[in-house]
C-alpha cells in the first residue's frame, strides 16, 4: 500500500509515523511510493532522500540526484531548493509540477577492517499533487405561506425578498444567484391544508467587487472566497431566524405571506478550480481535495470531476480543456 501524506503551508496532517522523529521531513520508502499533496502556490515539505532507518544510521559519503517529472535532474532549477544533505523543497508549487519525484542516492558501506568498501545504490519515489481547496456555495430553501397560490402579491413579494437578501450579503461581495419560486397546497400534520411559496436560493461568493476582496493576494483566493461565503450564509441564516422570532412573539400582526417555522435549509455546494477535480478512488486520503487533473484527463468549468479526454493527448497535469 502507498504511503500518503496531506499537505497545506507545509505542515504534514496526515498520521505519520515518524511524525516522533522529523514532523516536518518527509522520508522515503524503498518498498512502495509516497504520496505528497501539496496546496497549489505553498511550498512542499522538505522531502529526504532516504528512509527512516538510513537516517538514523551513519552514511559515508553520500552523493544524492534528484530526478523530476521530465526525467531530469533537479540540479540548479530556480522553482527548488535542493541542500548538500539530499534534501528537496519544492517553491511555489503548480500544478504542472505535479508527477513523479525521483531520488537516488549512493554512499560506501566500510568493513570493520578498512580493507575493502562497497558502493551502495538506493531509490525512492515520491509521487507529488497539486491541490487546491474547494469552492462553496451554499444552496438555500425556505417556504413562506401565502393567501393563494394565484396571487400576484408572490412575485412581487419574491422579488422584494431577493433584493432585501442581496443587500444583506453586498459588502462581502457575495449575491444572489439562480433564485426560483414555486406555489404548492401543503397539509401538515396537525394543521389545515394551506398554500406555501417554496422558494429556493444559491449564494455566490463572486458578485460585484469580489476580486478586490483578492487584491495583493495570489489567484489562488479559495480561503478568502470561502471565509466570504460562510459569513454570507451565517447573515442569511439569522435574517430567518429572527422571521420566526417576530411571529412567535407576535400573534394578532401575522402578514398575509409569512415565514413557516424551522423551513431553512442550507447545502453547502462544492466546485473546482479549472484544471481540477475531486476523486475520492484515485485521491482517497485528500478525498475532499480539488486535485490536479491527471494526464489524459481535464477540467474546463467549475466541475468538481475530471473528465476523460479522448481526442487529444493530454500529458501534463492541471489541463483545462480537451
Amino acid at each position: 500500500m502507498d504511503v500518503c501524506f496531506f499537505l497545506e503551508n507545509g505542515v504534514n496532517n496526515a498520521l505519520d509515523p515518524f511524525r516522533s522523529v522529523k514532523e516536518d521531513r518527509i522520508y522515503g520508502d524503498t518498498n512502495h511510493k509516497v504520496d505528497v499533496y501539496v496546496k497549489v502556490h505553498k511550498n512542499s515539505p522538505p522531502l529526504l532522500c532516504m528512509d527512516l532507518a538510513l537516517s538514523q544510521s551513519e552514511v559515508i559519503d553520500p552523493h544524492f540526484i534528484w530526478i523530476g517529472p521530465d526525467g531530469h535532474t533537479l540540479k540548479g532549477k530556480n522553482y527548488v531548493n535542493l541542500t548538500a544533505a539530499g534534501q528537496l523543497t519544492l517553491l511555489n508549487f503548480r500544478e504542472n509540477m505535479s508527477g513523479s519525484y525521483t531520488c537516488t542516492i549512493s554512499y560506501r558501506a566500510i568493513r570493520a577492517d578498512m580493507q575493502a568498501d562497497l558502493q551502495i545504490f538506493t531509490t525512492y519515489k515520491f509521487m507529488l499533487y497539486a491541490y487546491r481547496d474547494p469552492a462553496h456555495t451554499y444552496r438555500i430553501c425556505v417556504h413562506f405561506t401565502t393567501k393563494g397560490c394565484g396571487l400576484a402579491s408572490n412575485e412581487d413579494f419574491f422579488n422584494e425578498l431577493m433584493k432585501a437578501l442581496n443587500n444583506m450579503v453586498s459588502h462581502l461581495a457575495c449575491h444572489i444567484v439562480e433564485s426560483s419560486y414555486k406555489c404548492y397546497s401543503v397539509k401538515r400534520p396537525h394543521q389545515s391544508l394551506n398554500d406555501e411559496l417554496f422558494i429556493i436560493f444559491q449564494v455566490n461568493p463572486f458578485g460585484p467587487g469580489w476580486n478586490t476582496k483578492c487584491f495583493m493576494l495570489n489567484d489562488d483566493c479559495e480561503d478568502v472566497n470561502n471565509n466570504r461565503i460562510q459569513k454570507a450564509r451565517w447573515i442569511i441564516g439569522e435574517f430567518f431566524d429572527k422571521q420566526q422570532d417576530t411571529l412567535s412573539q407576535d400573534f394578532e400582526n401575522i402578514p398575509a405571506i409569512h415565514y413557516v417555522d424551522h423551513s431553512f435549509q442550507a447545502t453547502r455546494l462544492d466546485s473546482c478550480h479549472p484544471g481540477f477535480g475531486k476523486n475520492k478512488l484515485i485521491h482517497n486520503d485528500c478525498a475532499n481535495c480539488c486535485v490536479a487533473c491527471e494526464p489524459g484527463t481535464y477540467s474546463s468549468s467549475k466541475d468538481v470531476i475530471c473528465q476523460p479526454c479522448t481526442n487529444i493527448r493530454i500529458k501534463q497535469y492541471g489541463a483545462t480543456s480537451c
